[in-house]
């Protein structure tokens, strides 16, 4: 049980869960978050990432973007910021403090990826980073779906595994931002690496090939039905 949604982050429970703190995931969404920048004419000098968990993300951006001059990650972990510091270089600076609370220089750009899920507040949370930078790229994970609503306990597994204690829906996400002052610019569903990667058994198999299926025919409809998906969003201030 979550008796605090920023223990598990502190005591070493976060870690222990996920063991590598994502870092599988790490290449491919350094990717897509290229691409999308890139698609709308980007060209950041400096981008601050919130929330960074063990750097990898920003370690593969700087490999993929060489005319990025400066690369930051903030990170209230401290086992986060550990496993993050092997990857520190003269451009990529790791920091074990809260963003919101530092006086930090506007970033180019600045992403959050995979963290609204996880904060308490997450109104003030965005309001208060709305200042902090005039592009932003969020990725969102959309919990929300048929199969969830209907099968909750894949919703406690994410609870109590990974720590979301929000869900959200493709809807849910754009009212919040507007909400909260942002503007979408451009967004992109990703899928979940387990629809590219091998399964066992007849039922296995069916099922990711019905997902597969339904999210190349209509992917909001996909995400509504199967959940398991995300947004990645370029949003600036409105």
């Amino acid at each position: 049980m979550i008796t605090n949604s920023g223990e598990m982050y502190m005591n070493g429970q976060y870690l222990e869960n996920t063991g590598i703190w994502h870092v599988e995931d790490s290449v491919w969404k350094a990717d897509i978050v290229f691409d999308l920048y890139q698609k709308n004419g980007l060209q950041p000098k400096s981008i601050v990432e919130v929330g960074c968990g063990a750097g990898a993300i920003l370690e593969t951006l700087q490999k993929r973007d060489e005319n990025i001059l400066k690369f930051d990650g903030f990170d209230i972990s401290p086992q986060a910021i550990k496993l993050a510091q092997s990857r520190k270089n003269s451009k990529l600076s790791f920091h074990e403090s809260d963003f919101l609370q530092q006086d930090f220089p506007l970033p180019d750009l600045l992403l959050m990826m995979d963290v609204m899920e996880h904060v308490e507040d997450y109104y003030q949370f965005m309001r208060t980073l709305r200042d902090k930078s005039q592009n932003f790229i969020f990725h969102i994970p959309m919990d929300l779906s048929c199969r969830s609503i209907l099968k909750p306990h894949v919703l406690l597994q994410q609870r109590e595994s990974v720590g979301h204690i929000h869900y959200f829906s493709e809807e849910m996400i754009s009212w919040i931002l507007k909400d909260t002052g942002y503007k979408i610019i451009d967004h992109h569903y990703t899928k979940p690496v387990i629809d590219s990667q091998p399964v066992k058994g007849m039922k296995a198999k069916v099922k990711k090939v019905l997902r597969n299926m339904s999210f190349g025919i209509n992917q909001p409809l996909s995400a509504k039905l199967w959940g398991g998906y995300s947004l990645l969003i370029l949003a600036k201030p409105a």
